[in-house]
């Protein structure tokens, strides 16, 4: 597996860094994305192989920009064989005071960026007749939930297509993974955008409590190193797929009484 090459957007922070450590400690070759390139480079500098490393700033929301970025990708190790979609940004408002360029913002980087590098990619693996894609998701991408409308929905949407790209290449020995975490304790919440479009900066408190980002990388790692095909992580929270699956009253009645920010 360590001649594997992996690609991580979203590196620069939270869950994508902390892959990149456990990939890094494993002794991987890692492409690291993000829009910040200065803490791409220290995140380099730091690492335990950082000649195992190729840093690539990337941005999302510029899509014209993913032919030209997936070319510089394949070329820095002469292949990618993993890419790992962690790159996307959360939502803290109410429906009625969120701005509809909030939602378009929210979807453009979350589903369309996502896809878009995927799409980008995705010839590279039919040509190798081998790939695999990682997508981070979140359990809101089972259920919908309070002040996340239009983060729910890109998550919702992101499964969607997976599952649909999934079923049209398993043949070409390309697969799919998606990763639906829970509370991690990160800085998503203090990077969402709240109704004009503003981040959020505060802490959620639930978020605080998460488990850590370190766990949650060790977890995707072996999920990534086992091949399922979806995972849930997190603490009690992830039952609640479960619950809506099985109970969708009583889950709704619990979610509309839910104190959630």
């Amino acid at each position: 597996m360590k001649d594997q090459v992996i690609w991580i957007t979203g590196a620069s922070s939270g869950i994508g860094e902390a892959l990149v450590r456990k990939y890094n400690t494993e002794g991987f070759r890692l492409i690291l994305s993000s829009r910040n390139k200065q803490l791409l480079n220290q995140i380099k500098e730091k690492s335990t192989h950082p000649e195992k490393l190729y840093v690539l700033p990337l941005d999302l929301s510029k899509p014209d920009s993913f032919e030209e970025v997936s070319k510089e990708a394949i070329s820095a190790f002469g292949k990618i064989d993993i890419l790992i979609n962690n790159g996307g940004i959360s939502q803290r408002s109410l429906v009625a005071e969120t701005d509809l360029s909030v939602d378009r913002r929210i979807m453009e980087v979350n589903f369309f960026g996502t896809i878009g590098l995927s799409k980008a990619i995705l010839p590279h693996f039919l040509k190798n007749n081998k790939g695999h894609f990682v997508v981070v998701s979140s359990l809101v991408g089972k259920f919908g939930s309070p002040y996340r409308s239009a983060y729910a929905a890109s998550k919702h949407a992101l499964h969607g297509f997976f599952d649909s790209l999934r079923a049209e290449h398993y043949k070409n020995n390309i697969s799919v993974t998606m990763i639906c975490p829970g509370f991690i304790r990160t800085n998503v919440s203090i990077n969402a955008l709240t109704g004009d479009g503003s981040p959020l900066n505060e802490m959620d408190d639930a978020q605080q409590k998460g488990i850590s980002p370190e766990i949650c990388a060790v977890q995707i790692f072996n999920a990534i190193k086992k091949g399922k095909e979806e995972v849930l992580i997190g603490g009690k929270e992830k039952y609640a797929v479960y619950l809506k699956r099985f109970f969708p009253i009583i889950f709704s009645r619990i979610l509309k009484k839910a104190k959630v920010r």
